[in-house]
């Protein structure tokens, strides 16, 4: 039998989530408490399946509550429901150790999806905060996916100059820099590029140059 911890300061959201969770499980039993140090005391004498929970309930501390559930029950499922923003808040309580985040203008059917995704080992987010997760991965790659973007407009000029030909000799006088300096730029070039010659510089170059890095 399911054992599962209601944390919700009003007691109509608890009424529905009751309600909710006992049409998705027969038999089940449900606890419900409207502050987080009555769900502590809970907690610490009973073994939980999953705790939903209210992220702005009295004696709430946020997302350090996970880590002291966690200390007494490492293993319980815990789901996050809040009324805030979940573009905002539910990648930091993912990250802060829940299981899963739902909005609580959910649908019925969004509920029954968090919980039983939850419950059975998986994460939970809406298909809003999917598309967010996404963004940020694609954006994050875009970001790191041209390798000329990592060098500084100095090691910009001195990679220009060294596909073009040039000697480490001629870039420090065009540069009016020491030739120890240029060498130490055409190390750090090399290093960001992944390459280990002029060659192969020049063939990452030609491969993702834009008109940002033309040599023309």
């Amino acid at each position: 039998m399911k054992r599962i911890l209601i944390v919700e300061d009003h007691a109509i959201v608890r009424m529905g989530i009751d309600f909710i969770i006992t049409d998705l499980f027969q038999p089940v039993d449900v606890h419900q408490v409207s502050n987080f140090i009555d769900a502590i005391a809970l907690i610490q004498k009973n073994i939980f399946d999953l705790i939903v929970l209210d992220i702005n309930i009295p004696g709430g501390e946020n997302s350090r509550m996970i880590n002291k559930i966690r200390g007494i029950q490492p293993n319980v499922k815990i789901l996050v429901f809040s009324g805030s923003e979940e573009e905002i808040y539910a990648l930091h309580y993912i990250h802060a150790g829940a299981n899963g985040f739902l909005s609580k203008g959910a649908s019925e059917d969004e509920y029954k999806a968090a919980i039983m995704a939850v419950i059975n080992n998986g994460k939970y987010v809406s298909g809003k905060v999917q598309q967010q997760m996404v963004k940020n991965i694609l954006d994050s790659k875009y970001a790191s996916s041209n390798p000329l973007e990592d060098l500084s407009k100095r090691e910009l000029e001195v990679m220009h100059l060294l596909a073009q030909g040039k000697w480490t000799k001629e870039i420090a006088t065009l540069l009016n820099l020491k030739e120890t300096t240029i060498s130490t730029y055409k190390a750090r070039i090399f290093e960001k590029l992944e390459v280990a010659n002029i060659i192969e510089m020049f063939k990452k170059l030609e491969l993702y140059k834009t008109k940002d890095f033309d040599l023309n």
